[in-house]
């Protein structure tokens, strides 16, 4: 799923259940203490994902502890970003001497719950999603908005360190491109925007922003 959205410098892995694998380390472990089954698989299949990526980088695999608002922490020398979704788990990793950042999420492909477009979409947003609707009423812009937001933060966040809300980047998607653009609507910020790609298949939407040096 995620590496057709991608480009050749970025390496991922991806797994759509949970098979056996290599224990976490004892710091990963210790975090789940008092973890639900759910919150356990979630965490451990997303980091063997994750190592697997970075051995292809030939980075020696550590542990992967989440650091500030839970952002994961990666080697030095590293960008990387995690996501998981019911069926769903993937990492994705890059040298940091040619990525300056990038962002992934994967969400269902349903439509978001009621009332959740009205919280983390503008009216200008909720205009296109509808003109897209009309057009593609089989892919559910709604939540494909809603993953593209995940992925703006979770570029935005390494850069900054700073919470950005829902409300402070407008998205605009090209369907026939399966790209979208990201605005970011916030004064003291290092970019004026995030552009991605997006991918709807499988029962799930995808989303990634990757942005070069340079760019």
């Amino acid at each position: 799923m995620i590496d057709g959205i991608l480009p050749p410098e970025v390496f991922a892995e991806e797994c759509f259940d949970d098979p056996d694998g290599p224990p976490l380390y004892p710091a990963e472990e210790a975090l789940l203490a008092n973890a639900v089954d759910k919150r356990r698989r979630e965490f451990t299949t997303v980091r063997r994902c994750a190592r697997r990526a970075l051995a292809r980088m030939g980075v020696p695999a550590a542990p992967l502890l989440p650091g500030l608002r839970g952002a994961p922490g990666w080697p030095t020398g590293v960008v990387g970003s995690m996501t998981h979704c019911d069926g769903y788990r993937a990492a994705v990793v890059a040298d940091a001497a040619a990525v300056l950042t990038l962002g992934i999420d994967a969400e269902p492909a349903g439509p978001l719950p009621e009332g959740v477009l009205e919280a983390v979409a503008s009216e200008t947003e909720r205009k296109h999603l509808r003109e897209l609707a009309a057009d593609r009423p089989e892919i559910a812009w709604d939540r494909l908005l809603f993953s593209a937001k995940e992925s703006v933060y979770k570029a935005w966040f390494p850069l900054t360190s700073r919470w950005l809300d829902f409300a402070e980047a407008e998205l605009e998607f090209d369907p026939a491109a399966g790209t979208f653009d990201a605005q970011l609507l916030i004064e003291d910020r290092p970019l004026d925007g995030f552009a991605g790609r997006w991918r709807v298949d499988l029962g799930l939407a995808v989303t990634a922003i990757v942005v070069k040096h340079g760019h």
